[in-house]
Parts: C-alpha cells; sequence; structure tokens
C-alpha cells in the first residue's frame, strides 16, 4: 500500500484488500514448522497457547487459518523435570515456554525496521530500565499537520515474535488513523537485553511510558495504550497504575485473556490441574475493575481460537471504565483479527472520540488556571497596595474581576467553544 493510496479515501472493499495486502506480511514472519508432539508436551503446548502461524489466505473471507503447533519432545522433557525433579533450572524453562521470544527462528536478531514497510519518518531507540536492561524501541511518527499529530499509541505486542513483526499494523495506524506509533520490546525480545517475566515486562511497560512522558516531542501528548493478547494484560497492569496522571486518554485490548490459569483449563479441560504450576499469573480480571478514568475498547475476534472470546466478554463486563466499547469481529482469529474490516474503523473511532475530548479537556483546563492564578496574583497584589488604607476604600476581589484592573481574563472565541462542548460533555 503506497502512501499516496491512502485508505481514507477508499471504499469499503478496497479498504479490506489494502489491510490485507499490508499486513499479510506479518504472517510471513510469524511461519512456523509443524513439529512433533507426545503426551504431555501436546497438553503444555496447549496450556501456553502457541499456535503454528503457517498462513493461507481466503479469497472472499480475507483472513489468515492458523492451525494448531505442537511441540517437541524436548518441551515434553523440560516438563517432566518441572514436575518430577524441581531445580533452579525450571523457572528459565517455564520462561522459554511462556514467553517464546525466539519463534519465529531467528526473532531475536532478525527484527525488521520501519523502512522495509515503507516508513521513513521513524527513530530506532534503546531505552535502559531502572534494573538495568536496555530496551529497543522504534518510534513513528504519523503525517505531520494531522488532527491526531498529538496523540501518541504506546503498543504492546502479544507473547511471541518481535516489534518489527507488527511494523505493518503501525503502517494502518499512521496512514489510515494519523496518530503516532511507540513499539517498545520486552525484554529478552528482539533486540532487548535480559529475560522475560511477569515483573520485568512490568517494569518495561513502565519504563516505556515514563519515557514518552519525559521525551519533549511527546509529553504533552494524550496517549492509547494498545494491546494485543500478552501485551493486553501488560497494558491492562500499566494503565490500573497510571490512570491518575490524566494523559491516558484511552486503552485498547485485543484478544487478551482473564489470567494464564484461567486460560489453562479453557484451552485444555484436563491441564486445569496444572495451573498451579505456573507462576506467571498476569491476573487481568482482578486489575482491569481498578481502572476506573480512563475509556476503554475491547476487540474481540468471535473465531479466536487461542483466547476462548468468552475472556474477552467477560472482561468486558468486569470493567468499570467511565466509557467502555465492544467490537466484535465475527470472523477474526487470534492472531488475524486486524486483519477483518471493521477493525481499523473502530480504533479510529474511538480515538476520535476520546482524544478529542482530552484535547479540549486539557485546553480547557489550561485556560482555568491561568486565569485563576491571574486573579491570585492580582488580588494579593491589591491587598498589599490597600495595606493601612480605610476598609471602606478598599474594593472586594469581586468588584476587582468586574473592574478588570491589569488582568484579561477574557477567554478567545474557539475557548469558549471549547468550554461549551466540555459542559456539554458531562
Amino acid at each position: 500500500m503506497s502512501s499516496s493510496n491512502s485508505p481514507t479515501s477508499q471504499t469499503s472493499n478496497s479498504y479490506v484488500e489494502q489491510t490485507v495486502s499490508v499486513l499479510s506480511s506479518v504472517a510471513s514472519y510469524m511461519r512456523l514448522p509443524a513439529l512433533a508432539s507426545t503426551g504431555l508436551a501436546a497438553v503444555l503446548t496447549s496450556l501456553l497457547y502457541f499456535k503454528q502461524k503457517s498462513v493461507s489466505q481466503h479469497h472472499h473471507h480475507h483472513r489468515l487459518r492458523l492451525p494448531f503447533l505442537a511441540t517437541t519432545n524436548l518441551l515434553f522433557l523440560c516438563l517432566t523435570r518441572i514436575i518430577i525433579k524441581p531445580s533452579p533450572a525450571n523457572p528459565a524453562c517455564i520462561r522459554a515456554l511462556i514467553y517464546p521470544s525466539n519463534i519465529p527462528a531467528n526473532s531475536r536478531s532478525d527484527v525488521p525496521k520501519p523502512s522495509d514497510f515503507g516508513i521513513s519518518n521513524f527513530e530506532e531507540l534503546y531505552i535502559p530500565t531502572d534494573d538495568g536492561e536496555k530496551l529497543s524501541a522504534f518510534y513513528i511518527r504519523g503525517p505531520r499537520g494531522h488532527k491526531n499529530s498529538n496523540i501518541t499509541i504506546l503498543m504492546f505486542h502479544g507473547n511471541a515474535g518481535n516489534i518489527g513483526h507488527r511494523l505493518p499494523i503501525a503502517r494502518m495506524i499512521i496512514n489510515y488513523i494519523g496518530c503516532n506509533v511507540f513499539m517498545l520490546e520486552y525484554r529478552g525480545y528482539g533486540s532487548s537485553t535480559g529475560q522475560p517475566d511477569e515483573s520485568g515486562l512490568n517494569v518495561d511497560a513502565q519504563t516505556g511510558l515514563n519515557y514518552l512522558r519525559q521525551r519533549a516531542e511527546t509529553r504533552d501528548h494524550k496517549l492509547m495504550v494498545y494491546g494485543q493478547s500478552l501485551g493486553g494484560a501488560v497494558a491492562i497492569k500499566l494503565v490500573s497504575k497510571n490512570q491518575e496522571a490524566g494523559d491516558i486518554a484511552g486503552l485498547i485490548l485485543e484478544n487478551t485473556f482473564l489470567s494464564i490459569r484461567k486460560l489453562i483449563p479453557s484451552v485444555v479441560p484436563p491441564a486445569k490441574y496444572l495451573t498451579l504450576l505456573c507462576h506467571q499469573v498476569w491476573p487481568s480480571e482482578s486489575v482491569l475493575p481498578n481502572i476506573t478514568k480512563v475509556p476503554t475498547l475491547f476487540i474481540s475476534g468471535l473465531q479466536d481460537e487461542i483466547v476462548p472470546p468468552k475472556h474477552m466478554k467477560q472482561l468486558y463486563d468486569l470493567s468499570a471504565a467511565p466509557t467502555k466499547r465492544w467490537k466484535p469481529l465475527p470472523g477474526g482469529d487470534h492472531n488475524s483479527s486486524v486483519l477483518e474490516e471493521g477493525y481499523f474503523e473502530a480504533m479510529s473511532d474511538f480515538i476520535a472520540e476520546h482524544g478529542r475530548l482530552f484535547r479540549n479537556q486539557a485546553s480547557v483546563m489550561k485556560n482555568a488556571t491561568r486565569i485563576m492564578e491571574d486573579l491570585r496574583v492580582h488580588f494579593e497584589g491589591d491587598q498589599m497596595e490597600g495595606a493601612g488604607q480605610d476598609s471602606a476604600e478598599n474594593h472586594s476581589p469581586q468588584t476587582k474581576v468586574a473592574e478588570g484592573k491589569g488582568i484579561d481574563v477574557k477567554m478567545t472565541d474557539a475557548e469558549v467553544d471549547e468550554a461549551r462542548y466540555m459542559s456539554q460533555a458531562e
């Protein structure tokens, strides 16, 4: 898809075709060989929701079909070691199963760049964490002068691959929606250092948010936090801890789960007896209700063969967000929901609704703060000038404001419109 052929001017059919053309390249990076499996290895594979991502496109439905990925006897032996002979090596084995950062092969070393997808306005970054890791990231700018150019999406991907594999999604966001995109790589993935685990990924997410808050170009931006699958759990935890600051305008969740432990019996019921072995919990069902100040969009592929769609619906029901939106995609499975018509429209509408609200709110609050500060300075100065004079000669603060001595409390027409908009929104 060329930049001159923007999706905003396409018909619905053309939009779907262009989306498939761009995003199908994701699948080429996510294709995995079929591997043999036996006994508990198959259970473990189901438990950890790994899937083979070999691709076949259907002409009429424009979606990817991702058959089941089995695992090797090596994983079977690993599981046996975990159950029968606990040792300090087991946490690393468990991490490798839950966080398959080298699937597809060479994902730790082969990270596609934005330029590979025709994206030119970007920065490749390395950001240090407080615990000594170094995280790779892409900051991709949207079109200059676009109405959404002061909105940045902080994007968290699923449990396999790397940020480069999701660049076609970022390209759709900048071309179709006009936002900036910040793609942060987890520790132990792609070019980032370290080993992934639940606590570490939470540190990484906070590091990424702190970076955007401190960066000169983005510190005044409104932020949308966007997570897919495992990234949804990362996003939920991050927003729950940072909602009070007021700079997070929205949370976008796609095909994420209630918790890892709840996911296990949903995929393979007999494996429910193994859930206590999994210490990477990601308890989104208990964290999400704490988010009460950030609007949330739930995008659910109803054909999801990894995370049962009921997980997303239950999360939606549990949400206490001030505004929540439910977007079902009847033909979307776990990895191809992004290809379904309506996916980016739902995201665009959500950002338009809540990005605008927050921009107006910020503008009105800025003007209100300026006016109150002017009044305070003027009133305190007048009190000093009037000290020792007859109280009858002193004006009240209300009179001072009415006379407007030395201060300008007028709002521009645009600011009045913004204030009117905010009062109506409330």
